[in-house]
């Protein structure tokens, strides 16, 4: 079919083919407002949005600090953006300092209209973006200060405690004002080595906690028995403390054992703590689907609803607990190494009461997330 083209070289067909691109254009924009006016819009999405709807090549938003100043990239989408407003083929101005700069071709003045409102967007995400920025960052940094604020009292006190403890008892054995029996000597040896543990225990978390805030924790993923991993992590606690019931027919799980370990140690030690006296902690397993289930279930105190997600979180300690107990570091480490492998840790109800801590852990390497491969043998 031949296209006439009137006097002038107009030629209808374009006319008709630009009209129908400038209305599609002006019919995106109200949804793209909405969902920048909703938060939903990155700058790398709306300028994509731009660079579809009037069919560039690519779209770079530029901005200066001063009229003499170089333009730099906010951000941009397509191949080979335009890195000044005068490589571009359509170059929007948006404010003094600002430019929507579009390579590709070049667009009617009805095109032009619409894109300017485009430009303004842009400029409003960026500035938003940036913002949300700062605020992240202020976060971070109210967050770190009150960790650290944190960490201050836990080693003017909890970490003091132990010392004091074994410096009391080996300044008394040192004396020679007073003769000891051969029970006391023991009573006071036994004082050392146990504020020695604590301390141990204390610094570890500690450590523990540093790393996984830092990113330094890396697993080492290997298909593992359960049945040799819980045994193993009962150290820390009196042997009669604990009843356990893993099944044997239990499937491998694919985690790594020292970080394992020691998430199960530190959510044992934390339920023997609780428990009432004469009361044993249950540790029990099952196969749930592609993964596998371990419950440490204690009869102590419990905790209500609004506090379960708290009690994970660095330096809480939850209610009455008594000073020198711990630093409240037991669970934000038990929850991070479990996260680690590739599982969860959450708190659940005892029926009739205490707490009950869910540890799932994954039976397959498809089930647990990707880690750089950095070993995880320095977290011994």
């Amino acid at each position: 079919m031949l296209v006439r083209v009137q006097a002038g070289g107009v030629n209808p067909l374009d006319t008709k083919i630009q009209a129908g691109k400038a209305a599609h254009a002006q019919s995106r924009l109200p949804a793209v407002l909405g969902l920048d006016l909703a938060g939903e819009t990155t700058l790398e999405a709306l300028l994509e949005r731009v660079r579809e709807t009037f069919g560039m090549e690519s779209v770079a938003l530029l901005e200066r600090t001063g009229e003499t100043a170089p333009w730099t990239c906010a951000g941009s989408v397509g191949p080979e953006p335009a890195g000044v407003p005068e490589d571009a083929d359509v170059d929007v101005p948006v404010g003094d300092h600002m430019a929507l700069s579009l390579r590709g071709r070049v667009l009617p003045a009805s095109d032009r209209r619409v894109l300017a409102a485009f430009a303004a967007q842009a400029a409003v995400v960026l500035h938003r973006q940036r913002l949300q920025h700062e605020a992240d960052q202020a976060k971070e940094l109210a967050e770190g200060n009150r960790i650290r604020t944190a960490l201050l009292a836990a080693v003017s006190h909890d970490l003091r405690t132990p010392l004091a403890g074994i410096n009391a008892s080996a300044t008394s054995l040192r004396s020679d004002d007073v003769e000891w029996s051969e029970e006391d000597r023991a009573e006071l040896l036994a004082a050392i080595e146990e504020g020695a543990d604590r301390l141990d225990h204390l610094v570890g978390n500690l450590l523990d906690m540093s790393r996984l805030q830092t990113g330094t924790v890396t697993p080492i993923i290997r298909e593992t028995d359960l049945d040799e991993v819980v045994p193993m992590a009962l150290g820390g606690v009196p042997e009669d403390s604990v009843e356990l019931d893993i099944p044997e027919t239990l499937p491998m799980v694919y985690v790594d054992r020292g970080l394992l370990e020691r998430a199960v140690a530190n959510v044992v030690e934390n339920a023997v703590k609780y428990s009432p006296p004469g009361e044993s902690v249950l540790v029990s397993a099952s196969a749930l689907a592609d993964r596998v289930e371990v419950r440490v279930i204690d009869r102590g105190p419990g905790v209500p609803d609004e506090a379960k997600d708290q009690i994970f979180e660095p330096f809480q300690r939850y209610g009455d607990s008594p000073r020198g107990v711990g630093v409240g570091l037991g669970l934000a480490v038990a929850r991070g190494f479990a996260e680690a492998v590739g599982g969860t840790l959450h708190a659940e109800d005892t029926p009739g009461g205490g707490l009950t801590m869910v540890l799932t852990v994954p039976t397959s390497p498809e089930g647990r997330p990707e880690w750089p491969n950095v070993s995880a043998a320095a977290m011994s």
